[in-house]
């Protein structure tokens, strides 16, 4: 069904393309609104004939759902902006800030129902047990089944963070609603009303899974590392060209999962020319972009490889740091040397809260 769907309102071209991003976002969108709003009105049918609130509550989740599916829709449509003045690198980050508010009508949905379910625990009233109740709820179950499937297949096809939580949304209807049914069925068989109970266990589930979501899209909003495979494709493919000695100081920017900008330090011999030096830069940049659908932009770092005292006095010094802590490196090693003494000059990467403090480790390290 899902291949189908992308077949007829999708089409072919590269996930990468906005033009395609934004069909998949659309027809996510549109699927969800129309399930969702179908959903809410059976479901709601079935609270009514029940009384059980835990039902009424699920219902009220699907309405919720279906406004978490516009979210989505207009947030698809409007990260394909093209840059503007007032936003040069695009609009693509919309699309993290549509998942944070899908995320966040999850953890208010959880948390009135959890409201809702304590009020139930203090005055309790008899649930009505209908067969017709129990087959929607099932139909319910395998409809959100699917759109689980559904939206996490499209967010895993374009890397969507906001696909990606309404995904873990419609899982957790699925696990909700489930829940629901149990416990119409221990009314049922066993006379136990657990409305309340199954309510508070279905709103807690519901915040824990909104407050996860949120987390998925604040991270890429505050700015997280790159996955280790792209930091070790950008590097194998610097080093790859012959001139290149070394590369540090990669720096990776995202506005969105279509442009990402990274600047780099590549180290050149010192003997090569300017021009020479600038033509190898522009080669790497142009693969760089090629490969990896980014803006790269290269410092180039000229090395004295061609001094045997520099050479010898460079690894000198990386032996000394190393000795001091496996995980500290150098780079950009150079000699400025005087009439009267020499100055030794290079740069010491530190790990992330590194146990000593930079004037602390400079002072070791002198």
């Amino acid at each position: 069904m899902t291949e189908l769907l992308v077949k007829l309102f999708v089409g072919q071209g590269s996930p990468d393309s906005p033009d395609i991003r934004k069909k998949y976002g659309t027809l996510a969108g549109i699927c969800g609104i129309i399930l969702n709003i179908i959903l809410c009105g059976v479901k709601l049918v079935a609270g009514i004939v029940t009384g059980a609130i835990s039902v009424t509550a699920d219902a009220v989740n699907n309405l919720s759902d279906a406004g978490s599916s516009v979210v989505t829709l207009f947030g698809a449509r409007l990260a394909t902006k093209r840059s503007d003045s007032e936003h040069p690198f695009g609009h693509g980050r919309i699309e993290y800030v549509a998942g944070l508010i899908v995320s966040f009508l999850i953890i208010l949905l959880g948390f009135e129902l959890f409201s809702s379910s304590i009020s139930r625990l203090f005055n309790p009233i008899d649930v009505e047990f209908a067969w017709i109740s129990v087959g929607i709820l099932v139909f319910s179950i395998l409809v959100k089944f699917w759109m689980w499937h559904f939206n996490r297949t499209l967010a895993k096809r374009i890397s969507s963070t906001v696909l990606a939580a309404t995904a873990t949304d419609s899982l957790s209807d699925c696990i909700s609603t489930s829940a629901v049914l149990i416990g119409l069925l221990i009314g049922r068989f066993f006379g136990i009303q657990v409305d309340g109970y199954i309510g508070i266990a279905v709103a807690v589930f519901i915040m824990i899974s909104g407050i996860k979501s949120a987390k998925d899209t604040i991270d890429p909003l505050l700015g997280t590392p790159a996955s280790s495979e792209f930091i070790k494709g950008v590097r194998n493919t610097v080093m790859s060209f012959d001139d290149v000695i070394g590369m540090h100081d990669l720096i990776i920017h995202n506005y969105g999962p279509n442009l990402s900008i990274l600047s780099l330090h590549a180290e050149l011999p010192s003997s090569k020319s300017f021009a020479e030096a600038h033509d190898i830069a522009d080669k790497i940049e142009m693969e760089l972009e090629q490969k990896f659908n980014c803006e790269a932009s290269i410092h180039v770092d000229p090395i004295d490889n061609d001094n045997p005292h520099v050479v010898q006095l460079r690894g000198v010094v990386a032996d000394a740091i190393k000795k001091m802590d496996e995980r500290l490196s150098i780079h950009d090693f150079r000699i400025c040397e005087a009439v009267s003494h020499t100055n030794i000059i290079f740069d010491v990467v530190v790990p992330h809260r590194y146990k000593l403090t930079d004037e602390q480790l400079i002072w070791n390290i002198k």
